[in-house]
């Protein structure tokens, strides 16, 4: 570049600039850098390290009552008296459909709102729901239908109700089944194993109540939780088949061996024909894996046994019908030995 005397400049900022006199060492520059640092916080003390989450839980499970004592007054149960933990904190799910709502309040679900639509036709159940809701002092609030549609979701069916409930709080998987084995009856779970569809887990917890299944265990990570979604397909079976959260799906189902239960994984290859099962009416937790990858390595060695169904024409069964499938079976024969 050349200036009005005809002379090249430089560019501003492209020339280093030369010290006469260099400086010797840093002068105390970037002493804070070579500062030792704090000792490194334990494992267990990092939150986003695995056993920082372990101790969280923990925590959490200890100021919710803890395993082995009392649930705190007033602490949401379901019908089975199970008390749970609640996966999602203080956010709220939203359970749609008239079964699904009168289901929700039948089993004393706690609810803080029941929507219902203006001009809505009445039948016996939204007058059951309505009596529920007011004898509960639970908010009524009439509403148009597309306020209950956006309430409701993309696909959502709402028949005219929605009632917003506190998040799901789950149950302990081995106070599970201490409250079954104290009611005096033969274990009969079923574990999930990654399966992420909400309406497989609703219609799994519909037919774990309809065959005497007892509760549904599902992983804290990696799978479904307990959504407004499952609500409505599980149509009012979740108010009274209580779900249990595992932290760790292998270590809760080696535990659950420890107190002799039989886990039964379900795998198009297993070794064991469904029908006629010899151990039926053992006390038994069946593991169900995903659609596409079937059950996980560990969970398959932890396994006493795996049964497949015997099917023609078709690849697989959906997770939800191989659940409803086995649970029949295992109904059938504990009946025929009773």
């Amino acid at each position: 570049m050349k200036g009005s005397n005809g002379k090249a400049q430089a560019r501003a900022g492209a020339v280093r600039k030369k010290t006469k006199n260099p400086q010797v060492g840093s002068g105390g520059q970037g002493r804070q850098a070579l500062e030792g640092k704090k000792p490194t916080p334990k494992a267990e003390d990092r939150p986003y390290h695995p056993a920082g989450k372990r101790k969280a839980a923990a925590e959490r499970y200890a100021a919710a009552g803890g395993r082995g004592n009392s649930p705190q007054k007033g602490s949401p149960r379901g019908a089975s008296g199970a008390a749970r933990r609640s996966k999602s904190g203080d956010e709220s799910e939203i359970v749609t459909g008239r079964n699904a709502v009168v289901e929700a309040l039948r089993a004393k679900i706690p609810a803080t709102t029941l929507y219902i639509a203006a001009r809505i036709e009445v039948d016996d159940r939204v007058r059951e729901v309505l009596k529920l809701a007011t004898n509960r002092e639970i908010p009524i609030l009439e509403v148009m239908r597309p306020e209950l549609d956006r309430l409701a979701g993309e696909g959502g069916v709402h028949q005219g109700l929605a009632l917003k409930v506190p998040a799901y709080e789950y149950a302990h998987p081995l106070e599970l089944l201490d409250e079954v084995i104290d009611r005096g009856e033969t274990p009969l779970l079923v574990a999930l194993d990654g399966i992420t569809d909400p309406r497989n887990l609703g219609a799994i917890i519909r037919s774990t109540a309809a065959f005497g299944g007892q509760g549904v265990i599902v992983p804290q990570r990696r799978s479904v939780g307990l959504t407004a979604s499952a609500w409505k397909t599980s149509a009012g079976a979740a108010a009274r088949t209580p779900v249990a959260m595992a932290p760790n799906l292998t270590q809760t189902l080696k535990a659950l061996k420890e107190r002799g239960v039989f886990v039964l994984g379900l795998d198009g290859g297993g070794d064991v024909d469904l029908p006629g099962l010899d151990f039926a009416d053992r006390p038994i937790v069946v593991v169900v894996g995903s659609e596409g990858k079937g059950l996980s390595r560990l969970v398959t060695e932890t396994c006493d046994a795996v049964v497949s169904i015997p099917i023609e024409s078709v690849e697989s069964l959906n997770a939800g019908i191989a659940a409803s499938v086995t649970l029949y079976e295992i109904a059938k024969l504990r009946a025929a030995k009773s």
